[in-house]
This record gives structure tokens, C-alpha cells and sequence, in this order.
């Protein structure tokens, strides 16, 4: 779970000199609002691999779910490090968050079926989810779900005035 009060800085380097540091509070609203995720995680050979999913801010980590023979549950089984970003594709307007830290399985079936009414709540009917033996289910198939609570994230802000802030957590 991340902290409340993170440590945050702006970062002057690669923001314009009126910025400011972006509030904690904003970036999390903006992770609990977004729709759209870019997980990154890494090959056993070392290569990148990234793709899109939904995911869920609850409790002070991302959430996201994937079928066990996946590729992302399959690299996040030899190296938990991920990195989930989400924003906007647009150069000078917008604002990109970019969260660093270790998915761990959730596989408590009360916290899941927290996190599969939050999906459902979220996205819709569509999002709906069983739980069953520490996994979600839909259709024919079920998921892992994973929680990444942040080490850290990067917060960049595009269009006058450009900042970047980084959060810290312990």
C-alpha cells in the first residue's frame, strides 16, 4: 500500500521554471481515473515486452488481472519489477504518470472480490468476475490478479507550463 505523503519533487531539470511540483492527490485521482495502462515487464531473455490493460487504483496500489499462460503473468513469475504508465498521446496538453514497482499476487478471496466489484464498478457488466480459488473467472477462463503498490512515479505534465514530479514511497 503506498503512503498517503509520499516524498515529492519537482524535478527543474526537465520543467519550465514557473512549474510546480504536481500534488499527490491529483496523480491519484488521475490513476483512479484512468481507463487505459501500459504494463512493461521483461522476458527471461532480457527482452521488453509492454501491452495495454485495464486496471484498478484501490488502497494505494494498481491493480490488473491476466491469464496465468499469458506473457505478462509468465515474465512477472521470473521478474515482479513492472512499470504501468498511463496519459494522453498528445505532446502539449495532458498529463502522463508512470508508476515502478514489484506485482504481487492478490489471492485472498475477500480482497478479490473487493477488487472485482472495483473493476466491475469501473468498466462495467463486461468487467464482471467469479472468484474462486484465488483467482478471478469470466466465461471460460480465469485470471491472476496482481497489486503494485509504487516505488516510485513519475508525474509529467505537457503543455505550458512542462514539469515532471516524482513521488517517493517507503
Amino acid at each position: 500500500m503506498a503512503d498517503k505523503n509520499p516524498q515529492t519533487r519537482l524535478d527543474a531539470r526537465y520543467s519550465a521554471a514557473e512549474a510546480t511540483a504536481t500534488d499527490w492527490s491529483e496523480a491519484e485521482a488521475r490513476l483512479t481515473g484512468a481507463e487505459l495502462f501500459w504494463i512493461s515487464t521483461v522476458r527471461p531473455d532480457g527482452r521488453p515486452h509492454v501491452t495495454p490493460l485495464p486496471a484498478v487504483w484501490a488502497e494505494g496500489a494498481l491493480h490488473f488481472c491476466t491469464g496465468p499462460e499469458e506473457r505478462k503473468a509468465r515474465n512477472v513469475a521470473d521478474n515482479p519489477h513492472v512499470v504501468l504508465t498511463t496519459g494522453t498521446s498528445t505532446w502539449n496538453k495532458g498529463y502522463d504518470l508512470v508508476v515502478e514497482g514489484e506485482a504481487v499476487r492478490v489471492t485472498d478471496e475477500d480482497r478479490l472480490r473487493e477488487l472485482a466489484a472495483a473493476w466491475e464498478a469501473k468498466y462495467g457488466s463486461f468487467w464482471h468476475f467469479e472468484v474462486r480459488d484465488g483467482a478471478f473467472h469470466h466465461g471460460g477462463g480465469h485470471a491472476f490478479v496482481f497489486s503494485v503498490a509504487p516505488g516510485t512515479v513519475f508525474g509529467f505534465g505537457k503543455g505550458e507550463p512542462f514539469s515532471q514530479t516524482r513521488w517517493r514511497f517507503t
